[in-house]
Order: C-alpha cells, then structure tokens, then sequence
C-alpha cells in the first residue's frame, strides 16, 4: 500500500480488531484518527504509537457529534483516505429475540447499522470531491448464516452487507473502493461486553468453540484489500478460523 501521506479513520480504534487495524495502518505510515467512546483506552493507544495519530472520542450513536467529527479535527487529519466502519457492539445479545431487552436490540442496531451510516456519510462526500478512496466496513459472517439467538446483531450485519453493496454500485464510476469484510468468531472483547463485563462467561464462550481468529488476522486481510492496485477492489471478504495446528 502506497501509504505515504495516507489518511484513515477507523471507529472502535481503542482494542481488539480496530487496536490492530490502526497498528497496522501506523506502522505503514499513514496518519490514523484513531475514534472511540472508551477515553482511557483511546488515550493508551495514542500514547503507544505516538506521532502520526490523533485520538478522537466519539459515540457514533451521537448524531451530532459524528456530524461534527471532522471538524473536531486538525487540517492535517481531515482529508480522510482510508475509512475503517470497524465499531460495534452486541451488548445484552446471544438471547433469544423475544426474551432479550427491546432497549438492547434497537442499541445494537442504532451503532452497527446506523452509527456506521453516519460515520460513512460524514466522510464520503469529501472522498469523492478529492476523487479517492476507500471505505471498509467491518461486517460478520452472520450477516449472511442463520445464527439462532442473535437476532439484532445479524440484522445490523446483514444491513451493513447490503448497505456495503449499494454504496459500491453508486460509486461504481468513481476511484472509491468499497470493500466488506465478513469475520467469523474473532477473539475481541466484544464478548465480554456482551456479557456485560463477565470475563468468565467470554472464557466459557471461546472455549466452547475451540477456535478463533485474532484481531491481528483481520488487519491483515484489510491491508491486504488497501493493498491492491486501484483497478482492483476486493468487494467482499469471508475470514473464518481452522483448527490450530
């Protein structure tokens, strides 16, 4: 990836598969707006990688705020090259759907879906003045397989797979690459929120399945899409575990 001057902003930049994203794009050089609702982490990672990096807290449940979010920004950072739609949360999920909270389930959706909606229109208008681009949106392979007792959190994926395809097709005359990646069972923190802070149950989760992937194999797939000579786009990226050898 020809990264010099480079510019990305990744949501969910303060741990697991955004922490490694935005490792990885600083380490190539370019200039990451690191976003997140979760300062204290948010200020660790700035402190970590040092130059070249700016932390911006920010809910992309909070219209106003992603409405401002470039402003909020240095002339330097503003110029947005590289989008990364990696936030989200499944707080109260894996319930099925009629015992879980309504409350949980429109939040799930009100950030995987429509947070990532805003963030993506806040910063799409200037990728196509500039004539550039790229926009990858963290998406699950439960956006496409029935997966019992998620629901909500498979409906904002699925929405964020087809909303992945539309934007592609409207940008089809344009240099804008849109690329989706889909996970399987990653191991991120995102199970130990869903459980609301129970590390317990997320260790039970994980040794259920026996295997995962690691944030880091998903950073490498979203370089290895960024990494492609502008005639080509990797539209969609299925990513799933095997057995550890």
């Amino acid at each position: 990836m020809n990264s010099v001057q480079r510019i990305a902003f990744v949501t969910g930049a303060a741990s697991g598969i955004g922490r490694a994203i935005c490792t990885s794009l600083h380490e190539k050089g370019c200039r990451v707006v690191l976003a997140d609702r979760q300062e204290a982490q948010l200020a660790a990672l700035a402190a970590e990688l040092g130059g070249n990096v700016f932390p911006l807290h920010l809910d992309i449940a909070d219209g106003a705020a992603v409405a401002d979010c470039l402003g909020r920004l240095p002339p330097e950072f503003r110029d947005i090259d590289i989008l990364v739609n990696n936030a989200g949360h499944d707080i109260g999920g894996r319930k099925r759907f009629d015992i879980g909270s309504a409350d949980d389930w429109a939040a799930i959706i009100e950030t995987n879906l429509i947070g990532l909606m805003r963030v993506t229109r806040a910063i799409l208008p200037g990728m196509i003045e500039r004539g550039r681009g790229d926009i990858v949106n963290m998406s699950s392979i439960s956006a496409i397989r029935l997966v019992p007792d998620q629901a909500p959190y498979s409906a904002s994926k699925a929405g964020v797979h087809m909303l992945s395809d539309i934007i592609r097709g409207e940008l089809a005359e344009t240099p804008i690459r849109v690329t989706e990646i889909l996970p399987g069972l990653t191991r991120t923190n995102i199970v130990t929120a869903r459980h609301r802070g129970d590390e317990e149950a997320a260790r039970e989760y994980f040794e259920r399945f026996g295997m995962a992937l690691d944030p880091e194999d998903i950073a490498r797939c979203v370089l290895f899409a960024l990494d492609q000579p502008p005639h080509v786009q990797i539209a969609q990226m299925f990513v799933v575990p095997t057995n550890r050898w």
